[in-house]
């Protein structure tokens, strides 16, 4: 499990695109002492270090447990040098959050948000005293700082929650730095002096369909589901597409009959079954591949 490791800092803008251009050129690039990486980057020393980590946390980057720290694209992070290096697209900005909410190892804070967190409207205290229990009870760890889990906290609002609902009178077009990640409309305010929070969706119609069949796809294999997956599946259990997009049942259900047109799901709602067949379903790669070819027609 890992905290604060962010360094308070949340994804901005352009970071992500810097980060693939230079890991990609030279996976040293973090950890050089022939050239300075603040001077690569064009950012401090405390921003390099959250940049690492943000890289390997949304999953663009891995780095070695052991031995020297250097940087190499993951597979998902060549399919997006290679089709959309400068985060443009929806469907990487899913493919992103995916990786973010189930990395229980390197985020833990946005995995419990995601997938145990189960209170739709929040305040700061609440999300705090429940990853202190998250925490207990699932690695049996004395408590972590509270400082860090109010940071993680902290963080989570602002990867999620556009500058201009904060504080729209400090809103500028020369001081843009949102998080990309923001344009999912996945948290909103409630009571901007209570700080209260609530949980939201993306509309449906912001889901391509290949990059929902790249996060089944994957979720079936690593459950082991060969054949079908209830819908109570999909919807609740953790890294699942309800889970990580914040999906009610009506939503899913839209969502998942436009993928059906792929061929490789069956929706099957008869004698209450309640089940998604699978058909021969592709890999999370192929997946990938097969969605920037739908919106990059060659």
């Amino acid at each position: 499990m890992k905290f604060r490791a962010h360094e308070t800092f949340f994804i901005r803008k352009g970071w992500l695109n810097k980060g693939l251009s230079q890991v990609y050129r030279n996976g040293d690039v973090f950890i050089s002492k022939e050239v300075n990486p603040m001077d690569v980057f064009g950012i401090g020393s405390n921003m390099v270090k959250s940049l690492r980590y943000w890289m390997q946390a949304v999953g663009l980057t891995q780095e070695p447990a052991k031995g020297r720290r250097t940087q190499t694209l993951t597979t998902l992070g060549e399919s997006v040098y290679a089709h959309d290096r400068y985060i443009e697209e929806t469907g990487t900005l899913m493919l992103l959050q995916y990786r973010l909410a189930t990395n229980k190892d390197e985020a833990t804070a946005w995995y419990y948000f995601f997938n145990g967190f189960n209170m739709a409207e929040f305040t700061r205290d609440n999300f705090v005293q429940g990853l202190q229990s998250f925490v207990r009870m699932t690695a049996g760890e004395e408590d972590v700082a509270i400082r860090s889990l109010n940071d993680d906290f902290a963080c989570i609002v602002n990867t999620y929650l556009p500058r201009y609902k904060v504080n729209p009178d400090k809103v500028s077009a020369e001081n843009n730095i949102d998080c990309p990640l923001g344009e999912l409309g996945l948290v909103d305010i409630l009571d901007k002096k209570a700080k209260t929070y609530r949980k939201a969706m993306p509309s449906s119609e912001m889901f391509n369909p290949w990059v929902v069949m790249a996060i089944i796809s994957e979720q079936a294999e690593l459950a082991g589901c060969k054949t079908e997956v209830s819908l109570s599946n999909l919807l609740s259990a953790p890294g699942n597409i309800g889970k990580v997009f914040n999906l009610d049942t009506i939503t899913m259900l839209d969502v998942l009959y436009k993928t059906e047109k792929l061929g490789f799901i069956r929706i099957n709602r008869t004698a209450g079954l309640d089940v998604v067949t699978l058909n021969g379903l592709p890999a999370f790669r192929e997946c990938v591949e097969q969605y920037y070819a739908s919106i990059n027609p060659q």
